[in-house]
């Protein structure tokens, strides 16, 4: 779940310009994307972090109408979020958020994540099977349950939200016609559940969204459903693609797969950090430049890393090449599951770092560890087949056994 969506395979030809300034060792370069012009893909940890920090850097024109750099056509539905909005809109509506959101409330799931994660392991063996597709059977219903629980959405109310999840951050093949429907059928869905909370709170997020005060101010039910829509988007989606990833890359690297296996408990909470420093890059593999968060305007002439932004210029996080930047690990090339210090950018930094980053991280040392604690055995059995034309990404199938 987040608050800026880490994205982004580009064209061979975005990313060999992406990478000819990684190699000749230049903080940043200017990509000209397939969508939306020109933007600045900045590629050092040390200046992605102080441009996250920038006020100076600004995402209205974007939800003013600007088109979005990226290698495909950006979703019109974000640009309308909270992701898009600079302070103060975006202060208020975060610190209010934030109130209802609390760590105290993501840690009251844990035990019973961990009850789902077992009863959904119990489902894979029953009756002796041996083998699996772990999207349908594990990745992704444990976060839709999660989500759904935290949320306070029915049972019934989750049917759809892969459905709608893919219509609102479809890229290409789905007609508008048909993302308008999906769009506004999950909007009325959560409308209809956040007048009901209003009506009749409960122990939930959306009541608690409902009842965010400060001083004065609290959230309007239309703000609350619109925030509701983008944690249903990214609360299940993103998850359930590095919980994919990662368990992908422990299984193609038996050596680290077996430090962890000495004491999953002890050790999953820095594998996971170090699966996320990863997210979306075949360890192993040389790094390769990427489009990476969402893009911001510079409000003004700005200078960053030595480089002169321009007023109007538009640019990106590469969290790919941020996360591997030798400046800011040790053998950042390695992957190690007992890495000390990972300040890794997955989540984003600063004003904008991912609102359900703690959700994410308790799901995914949940969800990994009790996958290698209660399959010791567990294998891939085919080749992973990946979704296209959803800007999220991740797997349709992945073929396990054990």
């Amino acid at each position: 779940m987040t608050a800026d969506f880490p994205f982004g395979p580009v064209t061979p030809a975005e990313g060999q310009a992406i990478m000819r300034a990684v190699r000749a060792d230049r903080p940043m370069t200017k990509v000209s994307f397939a969508y939306g012009g020109d933007a600045w893909v900045v590629h050092r940890h040390d200046a992605c972090r102080r441009l996250l920090e920038d006020r100076r850097f600004v995402r209205k024109p974007f939800a003013d109408g600007r088109p979005v750099p990226y290698p495909f056509e950006f979703p019109e539905f974000l640009t309308k979020t909270l992701q898009f909005m600079d302070p103060p809109d975006h202060t208020r509506l975060r610190r209010l958020v934030t109130k209802a959101f609390t760590m105290r409330r993501v840690e009251r799931l844990r035990p019973s994540t961990q009850a789902l994660a077992d009863r959904l392991v119990d489902a894979m063996v029953a009756d002796g099977a041996r083998t699996a597709d772990l999207v349908g059977s594990y990745a992704l219903p444990l976060p839709i349950q999660v989500i759904g629980d935290l949320l306070g959405v029915p049972s019934e109310g989750r049917a759809n939200f892969v459905q709608w999840s893919h219509a609102l951050l479809s890229t290409s093949g789905m007609e508008m016609d048909e993302v308008v429907g999906h769009t506004t059928a999950l909007y009325g869905y959560l409308a209809e559940l956040m007048a009901a909370r209003r009506a009749e709170p409960r122990d939930d997020l959306l009541s608690a969204l409902a009842a965010a005060r400060d001083a004065d101010d609290r959230l309007t039910d239309a703000e609350i459903v619109e925030i509701a829509m983008l944690l249903v988007l990214g609360g299940f989606d993103n998850t359930a693609n590095f919980m994919e990833q990662g368990v992908l890359a422990l299984l193609l690297n038996p050596d680290q797969r077996a430090v962890l296996a000495e004491d999953v408990d002890g050790r999953i909470t820095r594998a996971v950090e170090e699966l996320l420093r990863h997210a979306g890059m075949v360890i192993d593999q040389p790094v390769t430049g990427a489009a990476g968060l969402v893009p911001f305007v510079a409000d003004e002439d700005v200078e960053l890393a030595d480089v002169l932004i321009r007023r109007g210029e538009a640019v990106m996080v590469d969290v790919s090449t941020a996360n591997h930047d030798e400046q800011a690990f040790d053998t950042p090339d390695r992957f190690d599951v007992r890495r000390p210090r990972n300040q890794h950018l997955t989540f984003s930094h600063g004003l904008h770092r991912c609102l359900g980053a703690s959700l994410a991280q308790m799901e995914l040392q949940v969800g990994i560890g009790t996958l290698f604690k209660r399959l010791p055995g567990l294998a891939l059995a085919g080749d992973p087949v990946y979704l296209e034309g959803v800007l999220t990404g991740g797997m349709t199938e992945f073929p396990v056994t054990w």
